[in-house]
This record gives C-alpha cells, structure tokens and sequence, in this order.
C-alpha cells in the first residue's frame, strides 16, 4: 500500500491546528507546523522576528524542517499522514512578499511530492492574531490565495474544506481520502 501523504493547508488562522488535533484525536500520524518552533529557536539567538528580519535565512529552515518532515512520513508505519503546510507554503509566502529565491525552493517542490491538498479558505469568524500571526486579515486572505495559486503551480488540486465545525471538517477531509 502506498503511503499517503495529506497536506492541510490555508492561511493564518484558518484552524488547520485546531483540525490537526482532531485528526490525532481520531488516532491519525500528524506532523505538525514547525513555524513557530522555527520563530521560538531564532528569538533564544536574539532575532526577535527572523521571517522579518531575515526572510530568506527563515523560508530556508522552514524548508529544511519541511523536507525533515517529508522524510520523518516515509519512516511512521501508518497511511495516511497529516501534515500541518507543505513546501510549497514557503513559496507562496516568499511570493506574497515579494522575496526572491532560487531553484533550490522550486526543487524541493517538485523532489518531495504530496498525495492529496486540502485548503482551509479564508474565514473572518474564526481568525484571531497572537505573537506569532501578527497578520490582518486581509492580509491572511491575500497569503490564502498565494497558497491556492501556488499548489496549483506544482500541480495539485487542491480540495476546498467546507466552513463548518472542527468535527464536520474532519469527516469531510476523511471522507475524501477513504
């Protein structure tokens, strides 16, 4: 049996951690978003905000931590596994920053495939800032459609998840996979 390997994605606060939980609640492998490890381990070296400071330094651990992760999948004995952003999510925040990269970013897209795509939409009732998403969100729904555009660009298609509850979220999502 091939392992899949599931991608949950969208912009800030679009609860793709609160649907995540669910899914290990329901005894799924989850690997969760390494962001902020990546912020919390630059601000104990005195970078107060790397993504801000140091954009590039930043999308290169997040790629890094992303392609560990892809890995890190390959070796859990389990199928499917959820995994909170992919790499092409580095991307599309480069992209909506208007940061330039090199062909080391757009490889790792295409040498660290993912099965399946599902997309959190933007949705102003649930989103909320903190320490670590200091987006408006306006803002969060203009990184949505990077991330959108971007999957598509390396050729998935990503699967909309409906607006409902956390519950119904993750019986949309395991539907889809069954």
């Amino acid at each position: 049996m091939k392992k899949q390997k599931i991608v949950i994605t969208g912009g800030p606060g679009t609860g793709k951690s609160s649907i995540i939980r669910q899914l290990e609640k329901h005894g799924h492998e989850c690997l969760h978003e390494i962001s902020r490890q990546v912020t919390l381990e630059a601000q104990k070296q005195g970078i107060s905000q790397l993504f801000l400071e140091k954009p590039v330094l930043f999308s290169e651990k997040l790629l890094e931590g992303r392609k560990i992760q892809h890995r890190e999948a390959d070796m859990i004995p389990t199928s499917p596994i959820f995994i909170d952003r992919g790499i092409p999510d580095v991307l599309a925040y480069m992209d909506y920053f208007n940061t330039a990269y090199s062909a080391y970013f757009t490889n790792a897209c295409k040498e660290y495939p993912y099965d399946k795509i599902f997309f959190l939409p933007p949705w102003e009732e649930i989103y909320q800032s903190d320490n670590e998403r200091y987006e408006s969100f306006k803002e969060a729904s203009l990184i949505s459609k990077h991330l959108f555009e971007t999957y598509k660009k390396y050729g998935y298609s990503p699967i909309e998840v409906p607006k409902t509850s956390i519950k119904e979220r993750v019986q949309f999502i395991l539907n889809q996979i069954e």
